[in-house]
């Protein structure tokens, strides 16, 4: 069974025209609230508050901060005056035991080659340590020219 996968999921839906529904709220808003200022204000008073308000509602519909909407700067802005801004450095304690243990479990032993009973136990023991390395060495590696990927 096939499914068509999504495109274009950054992308608002245009309704209104041109404009998003952000946009046509952020205009409608704007607006309305310009007329109301209009009608009860005087002429002069209700224009010195109504330009900053058209430009707001300018801002938050059209304008972008680094492609990303004028409303998330403002959204950053307030929190960062509201939030408190001062950091006092505080030491975290590591535990050391628990990681020296740790690094003791990762090393193995080494037998000394004169103390062995046996040639074969000290060669068998060498080789699986070599093997070992290599396979480990192979993992941290990038494939080779001869490798291929088949997709």
């Amino acid at each position: 069974m096939r499914y068509q996968t999504p495109q274009f999921i950054e992308e608002e839906t245009k309704l209104f025209g041109p404009l998003t529904f952000k946009q046509f709220v952020y205009l409608i808003g704007g607006a309305g609230i310009s007329f109301a200022v209009y009608k009860m204000l005087p002429f002069l008073l209700a224009i010195l508050i109504i330009a900053p308000v058209a430009g707001a509602s300018l801002a938050l519909a059209f304008y972008k901060i680094n492609e990303r909407p004028f409303i998330d700067a403002v959204e950053a802005a307030f929190y960062f005056i509201i939030s408190n801004r001062l950091y006092t450095y505080q030491k975290i304690d590591k535990p050391t035991q628990q990681l020296r243990t740790s690094q003791k479990t990762m090393i193995a032993p080494v037998p000394k080659i004169g103390a062995s009973t046996s040639r074969l136990k000290d060669l068998a023991w060498s080789l699986d340590i070599n093997e070992n390395i290599k396979d480990k060495s192979k993992d941290n590696f990038d494939m080779g020219v001869n490798d291929k990927i088949k997709i």
